[in-house]
């Protein structure tokens, strides 16, 4: 159950049944592949057999316990889910989406920085199940992981080593495939290939409703905000993955918000996204 009360209409079920899927929460089997890196790090029994481990079709795998808390919270990595963010995370997506579309906020809905895409892929959801067949929702990611920090540039990422993390770096047609196998792909979602620097500032957007961040770093929070704030309609939401988890981002948002005279209050949803949204004033 992923509420105390059932959902009261087929839309409400569908949604719920759609983040429980994408987060597979209670859905997972509880073993996780114990990569080669990882085995041979901490077992170092396993090195002499390296060459087999790298050749063989049989996967080491190791026990993990299930833990809804953390999975309702996005605290933890579910190895076969499209999204990591957690319940709690989906649901203020929903009551965003759900918002623009009520009240008739003008614009499309963006996603920077998707890892398997299923994010974009509830907001797609979202946009089907309320009939919404006039917003895109823009898919914008490099594809291939995290940029190396610019440290001179954007002292706050100094350090960081996201971009050293392959496991983030999903391919644009495993997200494409993603959307097509919840029947959700078609040509309404728009696809940003590219670091965010290159692509955002051209991209042939006219307005957004909901722009959500998930760049981690300073400098692709910054980038983010920078071309897209400016496109936000007054109703719409700004929601920023990273906030409590990633000091450099949060640094972005409030070095653009003072930067930019930004008042509206941040509201937190869990221990690290946070949204606020744009006054209509």
């Amino acid at each position: 159950m992923l509420t105390e009360a059932e959902p009261a209409t087929p839309t409400d079920r569908y949604l719920g049944l759609m983040k429980q899927v994408l987060t597979r929460y209670d859905l997972e089997e509880g073993y996780r592949p114990l990569t080669r890196w990882r085995a041979l790090d901490r077992l170092p029994v396993l090195a002499p057999w390296r060459r087999w481990i790298e050749r063989s079709p049989v996967q080491l795998v190791r026990r993990v316990p299930w833990d809804p808390g953390a999975r309702r919270e996005g605290r933890d990595w579910p190895e076969g889910a499209e999204t990591m963010i957690g319940l709690r995370r989906l649901d203020n997506l929903e009551r965003c989406v759900r918002r623009v579309v009520a009240e008739g906020v003008p614009g499309d809905l963006i996603e920077t920085g998707v890892w398997r895409g299923g994010a974009s892929i509830f907001m797609k959801a979202v946009l089907e199940a309320l009939g919404d067949r006039s917003r895109s929702v823009w898919v914008a990611d490099s594809f291939r992981g995290l940029p190396r920090p610019d440290e001179v540039t954007n002292p706050a990422d100094r350090g960081d080593r996201h971009w050293r993390r392959f496991e983030l770096a999903v391919g644009i047609e495993t997200v494409r495939a993603n959307f097509a196998k919840f029947g959700l792909l078609d040509d309404r979602v728009r696809f940003l290939e590219g670091w965010f620097a290159d692509t955002l500032p051209e991209a042939p957007i006219e307005r957004l409703a909901v722009m959500r961040l998930d760049g981690d770093l300073y400098g692709s929070t910054m980038d983010a905000l920078g071309a897209l704030y400016p496109r936000l309609s007054p109703g719409g939401f700004v929601i920023v993955d990273d906030w409590g988890a990633i000091p450099a981002c949060r640094r972005a948002v409030e070095d653009f918000r003072a930067g930019h005279g930004i008042t509206e209050a941040i509201e937190e949803i869990d221990w690290t996204g946070a949204f606020w949204r744009r006054s209509r004033g």
